[in-house]
């Protein structure tokens, strides 16, 4: 063959491959394209009453204007299928324990403890006890979906890889939306917690469990009622570690495993902050709310605008702005014009494991007040993408279905707020109409939805504090904490909170109320809502104390305290460094000495000083925790520590005091654990590439905020579909909460009445099409803290729904 004839058939082949990759990268572009939201044009739908308009500024948010609420539920649901239906359907599935049909067995061991609820169940049973308005909402929104799914050109490109297609939404499903949210706000479902509580409980000294249990009267900020007492040290008597506590060496990675709940952690919960209008100009009360969440592609939230006739309403015009979340018709967090409302997660108690005494002649039935009654069995099979179902038997009690089992292996089945059908329903709705925040804080004990609190406040000025939900639970006859019997009468959950008995302030005397996830409350109140893993208090106390700082305020002053990172928590915690460190003369104790001597006291990107004190304060409290986590894994092997528990108070006690007997024996003297740890976080940071002066905080601390699929992407395919890898600042227990992949999904700074001048930041963007002009928009302002408006700004697209011509 000749050479011109050799590089013919190199050139044929070349082309053909280009030709080749072309083709698959304009087919992948038609198939994006193709299910990409439809926004401009006229589209005639049935299901409507009247015309609805839905406009797009550039930041994607959603104006739907129309006659009346029903036709903006249907529209709403229209929109959110075209731009979230992926995200609505893993939604759903999640509580469901449906995943594994749409991805495969991976998902499988999350199908099966989710699916012991049986929270399909609960969504029809809640559905079908609603009245009749409240169906007929979730009727149309359910017709607004499916027709938005329908006009889309291609099905959702998710679904092209995974080989599947998209389920029509059912009314129900905005149940499931619910369910989703309770599980991600309680812990999911499992109630871990507590059983490592007993677990605790029943190897150490009532003192002790007390002393390691506490809450940290230094840090608390309630609302109203006193401060926690200080810890009091147990004595030798109650626990002496040398007499009975063998050395932790060796057991390190299991017992540094078993000690993780112990350190900072993600918790799902919020900021929410409200200052009266006696500080602000123009006499309007404003609020501020950011929801900690998982963060991902698109954000759980879309920004919405609804205008729609109401004669409750200024001008008879009901125009209110925020976030709703797909999956539902209701606008969450947002101002009408009257009031702004936003939400925090209580942390209140809303599961307790119950022990389950069985016949022992007949497995089947269990102990109950009146005697003996049968347990409800349910074969539920879960299907799994490409291999045969999983059948899981399902106990269920009237308190909940078997999931666990105590100390003593009595079957434990758990009792949860979330598993009854009463803890269902769309009344959050009516916070559209509210016209103050009196008349919000009315609406609260009426929600079907996760406890949370509930703050608002209005035009007038006036601001308010209360917790919702409609499902807090009245107990009598046991320790909540603890698994207990509930078979004896006048045991257990004994009925349901009224009205008049949830906890309420309104227009406290200096015009300020704030929630992160703390305590708020003492007494009786703390006794109805429980505590159900009570934030350390770090974060809203230094809240607090930014408000208290300041007589005047605007919005933007809001963002600043939202934004705030300084690290005040950490700061004894570098002095303890220091002090730890003053006559090292070991040249490696000293290079840490002396990058944490000039205490910037902020989690900023660039600061290696947070970074290193922050793991100095890590590895101090699992050498001083690791003893006691050691005994209780000696009699249980799966002990860790009681998740949402910060043993702060405990550990710098014990810093404080030393006391000898309550020293692991591996150390001669507390300076000994003190510089071990010293020594551990060295040897942790300073072997990586530039030592212990690279290691900045933003080295870790980053976005992370990705699409559920892009990990099963090519790299390049999955940077397409996920935001910007960047540091940033802000860490948990202070104003900023920020760790890859988790933060606030939202910042809104609300003035009800003057919603121009308000903000609302939100990452991940609208769509989770890569080819929307709407994905990952407004991401840039959210990591910059760059003020991003509430308010729509100019129209760059507009579709008219109408109703088919009878």
């Amino acid at each position: 063959m000749t050479k011109p004839r050799r590089f013919r058939w190199l050139r044929y082949l070349i082309g053909t491959l280009l030709i080749l990759v072309i083709g698959i990268l304009a087919a992948g572009w038609f198939l994006l394209a193709g299910s990409r939201a439809r926004l401009d044009g006229e589209l005639h739908l049935a299901g409507l009453k009247d015309a609805v308009s839905i406009t797009r500024d550039a930041l994607g948010t959603a104006t739907l204007q129309g006659q009346n609420r029903d036709d903006l539920s249907y529209a709403l649901g229209y929109v959110h299928a075209q731009e979230r239906f992926f995200a609505m359907d893993l939604m759903r599935r999640l509580p469901a324990g449906e995943l594994s049909e749409l991805v495969g067995g991976k998902a499988l061991d999350t199908d099966i403890n989710h699916r012991r609820h049986r929270l399909r169940s609960v969504a029809e049973a809640a559905y079908a006890q609603l009245a009749p308005a409240q169906k007929h909402t979730l009727d149309l929104y359910a017709a607004g979906v499916n027709a938005g799914l329908a006009d889309l050109h291609v099905k959702p490109w998710e679904y092209l890889l995974l080989d599947a297609k998209p389920q029509p939404w059912r009314p129900e499903d905005s149940f499931l939306v619910i369910a989703a949210m309770y599980l991600d706000l309680n812990g999911d479902g499992r109630n871990e917690r507590e059983l490592h509580i007993a677990e605790l409980r029943s190897v150490l000294p009532a003192p002790m469990a007390d002393f390691l249990l506490s809450p940290d009267p230094d840090w608390e900020a309630p609302l109203q009622g006193d401060l926690s007492r200080p810890p009091v040290i147990p004595g030798p008597e109650v626990l002496d570690l040398r007499q009975t506590q063998p050395s932790t060496k060796g057991d390190s990675s299991a017992l540094t495993a078993a000690l993780l709940p112990a350190l900072d952690q993600a918790r799902p919960g919020s900021n929410s902050f409200a200052v009266a209008g006696s500080l602000t100009e123009n006499g309007s009360a404003m609020l501020a709310n950011d929801m900690h969440l998982s963060l991902r592609v698109p954000n759980i939230w879309f920004r919405t605008r609804l205008r729609y006739p109401d004669t409750t309403a200024p001008g008879g015009q009901r125009d209110a702005s925020g976030l709703t979340l797909p999956g539902t018709p209701a606008l969450v967090v947002g101002s009408n014009g009257q009031v702004a409302w936003g939400f925090t997660n209580s942390y209140g108690d809303w599961l307790d494991w119950v022990r389950v005494q069985r016949d022992p002649s007949d497995a089947t039935r269990y102990k109950v007040p009146e005697g003996w009654a049968t347990m409800e069995v349910h074969d539920e099979v879960i299907r799994i993408k490409d291999a045969p179902g999983h059948t899981l038997k399902v106990e269920d009690t009237r308190w909940g279905p078997i999931m666990g089992k105590d100390t003593d292996g009595t079957p434990l089945a758990l009792a949860w707020i979330g598993d009854r059908a009463r803890g269902y329903n769309i009344n959050m709705m009516q916070l559209e109409h509210a016209d103050s925040a009196h008349a919000a804080l009315d609406l609260a004990p009426t929600l079907g939805m996760p406890p949370q609190n509930l703050l608002a406040a209005d035009s007038a000025g006036h601001i308010g504090w209360t917790v919702t939900g409609n499902s807090i639970p009245l107990r009598k006859g046991f320790d909540p904490q603890l698994p207990a019997d509930w078979s004896a009468p006048d045991t257990g959950w004994v009925g349901w909170a009224e009205p008049s008995q949830y906890p309420r302030i309104e227009d406290p005397a200096d015009g300020r109320l704030w929630t992160a996830n703390n305590r708020t409350v003492d007494g009786a109140e703390l006794g109805l809502l429980g505590n159900g893993g009570h934030d350390l208090g770090a974060r809203a106390q230094q809240i607090r104390d930014d408000l208290r700082a300041r007589n005047s305020f605007t919005p933007g002053n809001l963002l600043d305290v939202q934004l705030d990172n300084r690290a005040l928590l950490l700061t004894r915690w570098q002095r303890l460094l220091q002090d730890s460190l003053a006559s090292t003369h070991d040249p490696e104790l000293e290079q840490l000495r002396q990058l944490t001597a000039t205490w910037t006291g902020r989690a900023a990107p660039e600061s290696v000083d947070y970074r290193l004190v922050r793991a100095f304060r890590d590895k101090v409290k699992e050498n001083v925790l690791a003893p006691f986590v050691a005994q209780v894994r000696q009699r249980h092997d799966d002990f860790s520590w009681p998740g949402m528990i910060d043993a702060e108070a405990a550990v710098w006690a014990l810093l404080r005091d030393r006391p000898a007997h309550l020293l692991d024996p591996k150390y001669d003297n507390w300076n000994a654990l003190l510089q071990a740890a010293a020594h551990q976080v060295i040897d942790d940071l300073g072997k990586q590439p530039g030592g212990l002066a690279a290691r900045s905080w933003g080295e870790i601390n980053r976005t992370a905020i990705r699409h559920p699929l892009s990990r099963a992407l090519p790299a390049f395919v999955g940077r397409m579909l996920d935001m910007p890898d960047e540091p940033l600042p802000g860490d948990n227990n202070m104003p900023r909460v920020a760790t890859p992949g988790f933060g606030a999904s939202e910042r809104l700074d609300a003035m009800p009445g003057h919603e121009a001048q308000s903000i609302l930041h939100m990452p991940g963007g609208q769509s989770d099409n890569p080819l929307s002009p709407y994905h990952g928009a407004g991401q840039e302002d959210w990591v910059n803290g760059r003020p991003t408006p509430l308010l729509p700004g100019p129209d760059q697209h507009t579709l008219t729904l109408t109703p088919v011509a009878p």
